[in-house]
Parts: structure tokens; sequence; C-alpha cells
């Protein structure tokens, strides 16, 4: 496995990961979990723009990988 794929799994994760959060935090009723949901999935957003950012850099130096 390419560090490519590596880096596009764990972008589909973090995906999943930041949608999963959305819907708890939408769901929740207690004010404090609401709010360290919300906080969490903005981290988690950050995070998978990151890796976004990754994932085209590493298309670009490994485009037999695309």
């Amino acid at each position: 496995m390419t560090v490519g794929s590596q880096v596009k799994g764990c972008y589909s994760s973090i995906k999943s990961i930041e949608a999963s959060l959305g819907v708890l935090s939408n769901k929740t009723q207690n004010i404090d979990s609401k709010q360290a949901l919300e906080h969490t999935e903005q981290l988690i957003k950050e995070i998978k723009n990151d890796l976004q950012k990754q994932v085209v850099l590493l298309s670009k130096q490994e485009p037999q990988y695309k």
C-alpha cells in the first residue's frame, strides 16, 4: 500500500468521523455535550482540510496512483 492510498484512507475515515460528530451534536440535548461535540467536530474539520491538501500533493507526486 502506498503512502498516497494510506492518506486517502485516513481522509475517508476522518470524513466519516466528522459526519458522525455532526449527527451526535444534533441529537444531544445536553448543552455541555453539544459544545464539546461541536468543538471536536471543528478540530476534525481542520484535520480533514489538512489531509485533503496532502492527498492533492501526493497525487501530484505519485501520478500513477490517482
